[in-house]
Formats: structure tokens, sequence, C-alpha cells
């Protein structure tokens, strides 16, 4: 037999599976819009651990919870503390990616059971706010939490970044 037959024939093969298989992968397909839905960010605990005449200890947990298919990257969580009208502290659980040097401190949330994510914080007693701190001793604060919680899906480049905003009392 001739050999052109056979590179003929396995050219043919060839182009034929190009055709059919790779040929819709290299296409370019339509985009489809991901809709995320927010996270559920409820203020699980926020207590005083410690308190003395130079410092009190508090700790402060989020239950969040994914609603997604998908997992969801939770990246930061901002807060401001406050009693009655008057802020305690301001602080952040995570990180924001500032750029292509910097990494990024988040948080994976799955769809199947929630997380609880926080902190213990420290605040010194600088003699400014004496009301606050016979709350603080007496145990009589009259809490408001205030915050952000931003996130995406679970890349920082796929989908929109998600921006929810909460405000607890306690």
């Amino acid at each position: 037999m001739n050999k052109k037959i056979y590179v003929g024939a396995a050219i043919g093969a060839l182009g034929a599976f190009v055709l059919l298989f790779a040929s819709p992968a290299l296409l370019p397909q339509p985009s489809q819009e991901q809709t995320v839905l927010p996270l559920q960010v409820e203020l699980h605990n926020l207590s005083v651990l410690e308190v003395d005449e130079r410092s009190a200890t508090l700790e402060i947990k989020f239950k969040v919870s994914n609603p997604n298919f998908k997992s969801v990257m939770l990246q930061l969580i901002k807060y401001s503390i406050y009693h009655d009208d008057s802020r305690i502290i301001a602080g952040q659980i995570g990180t924001k990616p500032g750029g292509f040097v910097e990494t990024s401190n988040y948080f994976i949330i799955l769809n199947e059971r929630p997380s609880l994510i926080g902190e213990k914080i420290t605040i010194k007693n600088t003699g400014n706010m004496p009301e606050i701190w016979e709350a603080f001793v007496s145990n009589s604060l009259n809490w408001r939490v205030t915050g952000e919680a931003y996130s995406n899906l679970s890349s920082l480049t796929s989908g929109q970044e998600n921006i929810l905003t909460f405000d607890f009392t306690k």
C-alpha cells in the first residue's frame, strides 16, 4: 500500500478530532454573570473577659454563614464597638490585598456550616472616659456594634466585591 494513504488518513482523523472536540473549547464562551448572595453575619459573642484599673480585655465573635452553592472568600470584617453613643474601639479582622506584593489574610466560608470568626481586644484605660470605665467594671455596658464585611467568590479575580453592612445591639 501507499504511505500517502496512511498519512492522509491520519491527518484527516486529526482534523476531525480538532473540529469535533477542541474547537468549541477554543471559541470564546458567552460570559455568565455570577450572582453572589450576601453572606449572613451575626454577632455571636461580645463579652468582657478581664478588667482592672489599667486595661480591659474584650472578646468579639461573629457567626458568618454562606447561602451560596460555592465557597465565598471573606476578606475583612471592619467593626466599631460603642457604649451608648460613645465609640470604645474600632478594629478589623482579616485584611484586603493592597497590591501584588501584599498577601491577604482571608477566610473561606463554606456553604455547609457557619464559621465563627473573632478576636480578643485589649483596651487601655487612659482616664479620658471614666463613665465608660465604670461601666466596664460594673459590667453594665449598652453594646452596639457596627461595621462592614467584605467578601468575594472563592478567588480575588472572580466576581465582584460584595460589602455587607451590619448594626447589632446587645
